[in-house]
This record gives structure tokens, sequence and C-alpha cells, in this order.
């Protein structure tokens, strides 16, 4: 009897990954990234969802009419901070630059906590936990896209990127849950205390990702600059070289117009969930709840749609459909809340972006720097995500702010954001035709 040979077939996917297959449409190899992504993302929002109803509670405490110093605060702190971020990046292994960037933000907040056990009634403690906090939050997270995007070829970002978003829905629901219960017995210190813990363990999965893509590189003519090698080596350049990138090529200064005018929707909303949540609520620790129950149900709506909607959408439709259908849907709010200006209809916008935000338009965004080189993937991007962002806040702050004093009612307000809301849609649109451009190959873009 001949003596059996060895099976060439590929080993039969685990029930996991079968399963993970066949539920959120993505291939059984992408099974074990895709989940440490998603804890990832997990963990990094779980702590930043636990201190977000803590920051709205300090804006308030620093008073609801002056948001737009804080909002203005906050992109003159962005402004100081990018060029150390740049630096970092420029100089440390491109697979370590989170690890450091985390481990030197868990430091900060054991900081903070100190400072609030100290002088807990500080309205300059406030002030600046809220400014610091909103640099952190679109630092952190835009850090963490920028190596998925850097491990990720733009096939299996389509493939996976909605789930691992949800990994940030499931923290985001996990973290104001967590604060909730939590606020009473710990006190806003110790919520600082255990976000700290759950960033250093996002940055634990991060680095477990880092060795995966080693373990399974990607054909040679995907890798380009993904390969193990290349992410051994720092980047290099200016410390500045996010913000040349970004004015010296159309692509790039299509997503920082896109960011500005998601920034500035949200500026809008946001100015007028403080200013009704403050005239309902006077206590700091019910503000804290409240701000807190509508993160939960933000999230519930924003996760299930990850799971099982937008990775489907992204691979049948293409990205379009995830930069597109928000902005439209917030049009139709904002024309709503023109004609019925109550607290009812502005809860029920701010639910549907926000989550719509979470589940389509985050993805979609970070999908687009798929088609970019590594340093456009850090430096650029975290430029356009804090920088650009932050620089939306500041002037749609101040456009609120005026646009309140002159217009005198809500309803023009209102149709001032549904015009916002109607070009974020053609900005949406053009950068579909872009990336579409691009991944033809037919794009002179670098």
């Amino acid at each position: 009897m001949a003596a059996p040979q060895p099976s060439t077939a590929a080993p039969t996917p685990g029930a996991l990954n079968r399963w993970a297959a066949r539920s959120f449409a993505i291939a059984a190899g992408d099974t074990a990234p895709a989940l440490a992504g998603a804890l990832m993302f997990a963990l990094l929002f779980a702590g930043y969802f636990m201190l977000r109803p803590v920051r709205e509670t300090m804006g308030i405490a620093g008073g609801v009419d002056n948001l737009q110093w804080l909002f203005t605060g906050t992109f003159l702190a962005t402004l100081a901070t990018m060029p150390l971020f740049g630096w970092l990046a420029a100089r440390a292994r491109r697979r370590r630059v989170l690890t450091w960037t985390f481990a030197a933000f868990a430091a900060i907040l054991a900081g903070f906590a100190a400072a609030m056990l100290m002088r807990p009634d500080d309205v300059w403690v406030a002030r600046t936990f809220y400014i610091w906090l909103s640099v952190f939050n679109l630092i952190a997270i835009s850090l963490a896209w920028s190596v998925l995007a850097d491990l990720m070829p733009g096939a299996q970002a389509r493939r996976t990127f909605a789930l691992m978003a949800s990994g940030a829905s499931l923290g985001g629901l996990l973290g104001p849950t967590l604060g909730v219960l939590l606020v009473r017995p710990i006190g806003h210190a110790g919520l600082l205390l255990l976000a700290a813990a759950l960033l250093l363990a996002s940055a634990a999965a991060a680095q477990w990702l880092q060795r995966w893509r080693d373990a399974h590189p990607l054909p040679p003519a995907q890798a380009g600059d993904r390969d193990a090698h290349a992410r051994e080596r720092p980047l290099g350049g200016s410390p500045f070289a996010g913000l040349t990138d970004v004015s010296r090529s159309p692509y790039l200064l299509g997503i920082a117009a896109f960011v500005v005018l998601l920034a500035s929707v949200s500026t809008f909303l946001y100015f007028e969930q403080a200013r009704l949540v403050e005239a309902t609520y006077p206590d700091r620790a019910d503000q804290t709840r409240v701000f807190g129950i509508i993160d939960i149900v933000v999230q519930s709506l924003a996760i299930a749609s990850q799971l099982f909607l937008t990775g489907r959408l992204a691979q049948k439709l293409g990205v379009g459909v995830l930069l597109v259908a928000v902005p439209l849907v917030t049009v139709a709010g904002f024309v709503w809340l023109a004609f019925a200006p109550t607290f009812a209809v502005l809860a029920v916008v701010m639910v549907l972006r926000r989550a719509g935000e979470y589940a389509l338009v985050r993805p979609g965004r970070e999908m687009l720097f798929t088609e970019v080189p590594a340093q456009q993937r850090y430096k650029a991007k975290n430029f356009i995500d804090s920088v650009v962002y932050r620089g939306g806040d500041a002037v749609s702050g101040w456009a609120k702010a005026l646009a309140d004093a002159l217009a005198q009612q809500p309803a023009i307000v209102a149709l001032l954001g549904a015009a916002i809301a109607l070009t974020w849609a053609g900005v949406g649109a053009g950068l579909t035709r872009a990336v579409a451009s691009k991944e033809r190959g037919v794009s002179g873009e670098e």
C-alpha cells in the first residue's frame, strides 16, 4: 500500500472563522486581526467615552457662554501639540509610535486625577482638562486608525474596518455605562485612572496587530511600505510634514474639507445640546449621567450597524455610500429642527448624526487613507484629524455664536446648518470619485 501523501489543501477554518465570515462578510483569514482591531478600539473608546461625560461636565463648569473660548483654546493647544507628535513620528520606529504616545497620555491622565483630588472645584483645572481631553481624543483615535491603515491594504480594509469600528462602538457603549455606575463611588479622579489603564491595554492590542502582520506578510505586489522592515524604520522628515503634504495634495485637501464640514455640523448641534442640558440638569453628577445615557443610545445604534450593515455596504456599493448618506440625513434633520425647534427633535437629530458618523462616516474616512503613502497615513492624517478638525470646531463655534446673536431665530440657524450639511454631502461625493480613480491607478496623485 502506498504511503499516504501529505495534504496540500488549505486547513479548514475553525468554527469562529466560519461564523465571523458568514455573519460579518469578511474572509476567514481576517477574523483574528479584525477581532484584535476591535479589541484595540473597544479599550480605547471605553476609556475615552467614560471620560467624555466628565469633559462635558467640566465644560459646563467653565460656563456655557464660554464654550467658543474652550473650542478656540483646544485649537491652539492642538497647534502646539502637533509639532511634538510630528517630531516623535519622525524619530520613533513606525510600529512604536502608538505605544509611546499612549503611554505619555496615560501619565498625563494620572496627573489630572491628582489635580482633581487636590482641587476638585478649580474652574481652571476643569477648563484645562476639557481642552486636553479634546486634543487627546482626536490624536489617539486618529493614531489607532493610522496603524490599521498602515497594516491593511484597501480590499482588506473594506472587509475589516467596519468590524473593527464596532469595537469602538462597543467601547463607546461600555465607557459611559461605567461612568454612570462609577462616578459616585470613585469620583472623577477614579474614572481618569481607570481610563489610563484601559489606554495602556489598547496599546498592547495594537502591538499584537503589528506582530500578526509580521507573521502574515502581504504579497510583494501589495506590501509596498507595509512590510516588516519598513515599519521598523522611523518615518523621518519634518515635524511639519503633515501640513506640507496636505497643502500639496488635492486629494488630502478634499479630505480636510470633508472634516471641516463634519466638525461644523457637529459644533452647531453640540452647542444646542450643552445649552439645553445646563437648563434642565443643574447638578454636575446628573449632567454626567445624562451625557452618558445619550452616549449609550448612540453607541447601541452604531454597533448594530457596524456589525451587520457597514461592511456589506462598503463591499457592495463602495465607500461613497459611507461618505454621503449621513450628511444627507443631517440635512433633513436640520430642516426638521427649523420647523420644530424642541429638545426632543434635537435629541433625535443628534443621535442619528452621531450614530451614523461612527457606523458609516468614520470607517469611510479611514478607508480613504489606505490609498496614500506611509508618511501621509501618519503625519498628514493626524494633522487633518486634529488640527484641521479642531480648527473647524473653533471657527464654527464662533460662527454659531455670531449666527445666534444676529438671527435671534433658531429656525434660521438650523437652515444654515442644513446648508453646511448639504455642502458636506457634495464634498463626500467628490471624494468618492477621487478614491475610485486612485484605486484604478489612473490618478496622478502620489
